[in-house]
């Protein structure tokens, strides 16, 4: 009987997930230092070379180093993704909070348009914004920061409503706490659970979203790496040099895996299951 209690105590997607993406994290701060070949230096001599001891994920098409580009390119990918999740939740955790806690007309106008947004799907909004923008790095984390504002908004409203009427929230307003300390102090505090399951769901969505605009040259510009870029310029040497998308798609797939696995981890112990 311990044993199994034992057992139901462990949270193995949060652990295997927090294990993943935390590697892909010491991954990428490792390539912000060191990377074995220059990122940009060419080899002509080593062109479209498969892996090997010497280049352990082979080279593309100009002698290039996989494997340093992966390391670089997944910096990229990290950057972008935290910038953008920082910027929809910091905007969207006060909106959300702010509306459901007063309420009111104003609420009422916001998430109007806030259902207005999110009734679009995001990445036809990303390019509508990149297009206006133009291509690069920052314009990509302000475009998709943007969109993800809404989806905090309303996750963050949802459980100011569900908590502001509840008992220690009521004591605090009897006691005569500020609403600006309720809400920041005693409410949001008690909600970091969705809040983070919100934010491992938002790098999940940046990651693709970063991948999928570099893919179609929106994103990262040359001669950064970039996972996404990646992609698209293994795409004409898909049979003569099949690990230049291999490698980075796999990377791609484990990072949104790392994200998947603690949003569920997090679900799970938002609502006490095992």
């Amino acid at each position: 009987m311990k044993e199994k209690q034992f057992r139901k105590k462990h949270n193995w997607q949060l652990i295997i997930g927090c294990g993943l993406t935390g590697f892909f994290v010491l991954f990428t701060i490792v390539g912000q230092f060191w990377t074995p070949y220059d990122v940009t230096a060419m080899d002509a001599a080593a062109r479209s070379a498969p892996p090997s001891l010497a280049h352990i994920m082979g080279t593309d098409n100009f002698g290039r180093d996989v494997f340093s580009r992966v390391m670089n390119g997944c910096g990229n990918t990290f950057l972008v993704a935290f910038c953008t999740v920082g910027i929809g939740a910091v905007f969207g955790t006060a909106i959300g909070a702010l509306t459901g806690f007063y309420g009111g007309w104003i609420d009422e106008i916001i998430m109007r348009i806030n259902d207005a947004i999110l009734s679009f799907p995001s990445i036809l909004l990303a390019l509508i914004l990149i297009s206006l923008l133009g291509p690069g790095k920052l314009n990509i984390i302000i475009a998709l920061g943007i969109i993800f504002i809404p989806s905090f908004a309303r996750i963050v409203r949802g459980e100011v409503l569900r908590c502001k009427s509840l008992e220690y929230v009521q004591s605090a307003r009897v006691m005569g706490i500020s609403n600006f300390r309720i809400i920041f102090a005693h409410i949001l505090p008690n909600i970091w659970v969705s809040m983070l399951t919100a934010a491992m769901i938002g790098f999940n969505n940046a990651v693709l979203s970063e991948a999928s605009m570099s893919y179609l040259s929106l994103g990262v510009q040359p001669p950064e790496a970039s996972l996404g870029r990646m992609l698209s310029e293994a795409q004409s040497l898909i049979f003569n040099a099949p690990w230049y998308a291999i490698f980075p798609g796999i990377v791609i797939i484990l990072i949104i895996l790392g994200f998947s696995m603690i949003s569920e981890g997090l679900r799970k112990l938002q609502w006490g299951e095992n």
